[in-house]
C-alpha cells in the first residue's frame, strides 16, 4: 500500500479567501516580515504583532474550505495506504474540511503559546499580550505561530514520513520557505515520486517528477480521483 505525503502551502487556501504571502498583492508586500512575524518584533512591538494575528485569526475563522481541502480528505478516508498532510498553513481549513491529524509545521492560529512557560490553549479572537497563561500565570502570551527564525514544529517526524514516503506531493507552496522547500529532495532521495500542483512552477519546481498547474480546487480534486481510480 502506498504512502502519500502531502504538504499544503497558502495557494491551497487562496480560494477560501486568504491571502498567499509571496504573490503579487500578498501579505509581505503588505506588511515587512521584520515586523509582525519575528521574535524580535514581538519584543519590540507585541500590540502590533497581537494586532496583525487578531485580524488574520477572525478572517480565518470566516474562511470556508473549499473543493482542494475536502478532495485531500477524501484521499485520507479512501486510500488503502496511509495518507499524511503537512501544512505550512496555520488556518484550520484542511480539519473543516474533514482532514485527520494534520501536522502544523507553522502552528496554528486558533491556538496560544505563553512565551514564559510554554504552555498552549485555545486562542480568544482577540488576543493581548496582557493576557494571563492559564498554566503559570504570566503576562507573555503570543500567538502558537513559527515566526522566521523560529524552528517548525515536529520536523522529526515530518523526515521521518518522507523517508517512508511512495509518493509526495506539494500543493498551493512557492518553493522559497526552508526547510519545507526542500521536502520533494528528502522524499526523492527516499525513492519517492514527487508531484508539485501550483498556479505557476514553485521556485523548486525542478525537484519534482511531475509539475501540475491550475487552481487547487480545480486541480488537486482531479489528481485524488486519479490515484482512487474514480
Amino acid at each position: 500500500m502506498q504512502k502519500i505525503v502531502i504538504l499544503t502551502g497558502a495557494g491551497i487556501s487562496a480560494e477560501s479567501g486568504l491571502g498567499t504571502f509571496r504573490d503579487v498583492g500578498g501579505i509581505w508586500q503588505r506588511y515587512r516580515i521584520e515586523d509582525v512575524a519575528t521574535p524580535e518584533a514581538f519584543a519590540r512591538d507585541a500590540d502590533l504583532v497581537h494586532g496583525f494575528y487578531n485580524a488574520r485569526r477572525v478572517q480565518a475563522a470566516e474562511a470556508r474550505p473549499n473543493a482542494a481541502h475536502r478532495a485531500l480528505a477524501r484521499l485520507q478516508a479512501e486510500h488503502a495506504g496511509e495518507v499524511v498532510i503537512v501544512t505550512q498553513n496555520v488556518d484550520g481549513l484542511h480539519e473543516a474540511g474533514g482532514a485527520r491529524d494534520v501536522i502544523h509545521m507553522h502552528g496554528e492560529l486558533a491556538r496560544a503559546l505563553c512565551a514564559a512557560c510554554g504552555g498552549r490553549w485555545e486562542a480568544a479572537a482577540q488576543m493581548s499580550v496582557r493576557d494571563a497563561c492559564p498554566d503559570c500565570g504570566a503576562c507573555a502570551c503570543r500567538p502558537d505561530v513559527v515566526w522566521f527564525g523560529e524552528m517548525p514544529y515536529r520536523m522529526e517526524e515530518i523526515l521521518s514520513h518522507l523517508a517512508g514516503a511512495d509518493i509526495f506531493a506539494a500543493i498551493g507552496t512557492s518553493g522559497q520557505v526552508y526547510p519545507a522547500a526542500g521536502f520533494a529532495q528528502e522524499a526523492a532521495l527516499a525513492g519517492a515520486r514527487c508531484v508539485e500542483i501550483n498556479l505557476e512552477p514553485s521556485a523548486v519546481a525542478g525537484d519534482f517528477d511531475e509539475v501540475r498547474q491550475g487552481r487547487a480546487s480545480e486541480v488537486v480534486p482531479l489528481w485524488v480521483a486519479e490515484i482512487l481510480g474514480g
